[in-house]
């Protein structure tokens, strides 16, 4: 697995919210999720896809908001919004832009289009070169199949891949009509293929891994159950529709009080062996070993990075 250059960021729950709501942007500064995605893209309609959203995402930007990171999502690349969401957005806010979410990336290009204009924004603006990074989603059947060559497009500037169910699942001709809810009819997890070859492409390049959103808002069942269904498999963090649905997300994705506590154990019990000059120990009748140790020092990793006492 390759390191990705850019410090890794806490990204339990990331929180989206429609760019052209005056009233939810207002509740955007005070939500505590520990990402905050304001958007462009399909949350607003195609006949408000202009200046004024661009400028009124901007100015909650630079407000401020309570979130650790600060996000826009713009307009698909092959659309005539995204160039002028990066300049409109970007040249307004600046460096109160953390991070841009690139939506329906199908293949490399997409992230170097947006790489190489955001490279320019920066300089024209005085920014540090990369200051901002960029999400990649995955949405298409074209995506899902070039998640490998998109994760290695722009080691620099990409931060995370970030599995989309709902344009996915259209794109797919899955049956149902609610994101990120199972699949009806499958005899299994229909969603076990699309996360974790988003997450393998994701880790083999250094990069963090989100799950999409769950749309049925008043299943908090349901919801957990699909976060709980990623966070086994390594990702972390999944895109929340409501204020509601943060807490929850912070939860699964955090790291229990248990689980720090016998990663602990584990690295001090490594430790003690390797001073005595041996390469495994025992620990509660299990072998300890370097895979072990391993496994422990990400899991400690994680739990300072949520904690906010790791890099940000």
């Amino acid at each position: 697995m390759r390191t990705s250059p850019r410090p890794p960021r806490a990204r339990r729950s990331c929180h989206v919210v429609p760019g052209s709501s005056s009233r939810m942007l207002a509740k955007a500064a005070g939500l505590a999720a520990d990402e905050v995605i304001i958007d462009l893209e399909d949350s607003v309609a195609a006949g408000a896809k202009g200046d004024e959203a661009r400028a009124a995402v901007a100015a909650a930007l630079v407000g401020g908001l309570a979130a650790r990171t600060r996000a826009v999502r713009v307009n698909a690349v092959d659309t005539p919004f995204c160039h002028r969401d990066l300049v409109g957005v970007v040249e307004r806010a600046g460096a109160a832009v953390d991070v841009v979410v690139l939506p329906k990336v199908d293949e490399p290009g997409h992230v170097g289009f947006a790489h190489h204009l955001l490279s320019a924004l920066e300089a024209e603006l005085g920014l540090a070169p990369c200051a901002i990074g960029l999400e990649a989603q995955i949405e298409t059947a074209a995506g899902l199949a070039a998640a490998e060559a998109i994760a290695a497009a722009c080691p620099e500037r990409l931060e995370a891949l970030v599995l989309g169910p709902g344009d996915l699942a259209a794109s797919l001709g899955m049956p149902g009509t609610s994101i990120g809810a199972p699949v009806p009819g499958y005899p299994g997890d229909g969603w076990h293929y699309a996360l974790a070859r988003v997450l393998v492409a994701a880790r083999a390049h250094g990069l963090q891994a989100v799950d999409g959103p769950y749309a049925a808002i008043a299943d908090g069942e349901g919801l957990e159950a699909s976060a709980r269904r990623s966070r086994a498999l390594g990702y972390d963090g999944k895109w929340s529709i409501h204020p509601s649905q943060i807490a929850a997300l912070d939860e699964v994705y955090g790291v229990p009080a248990d689980e720090l506590e016998r990663a602990e154990r584990v690295l001090a019990a490594h430790a003690a062996a390797a001073a005595r000059g041996e390469g495994a120990a025992s620990l509660d009748g299990e072998m300890i070993d370097e895979a072990t140790r391993a496994m422990a020092e990400r899991l400690v990793a994680r739990a300072r990075l949520v904690r906010g006492t790791g890099p940000a």
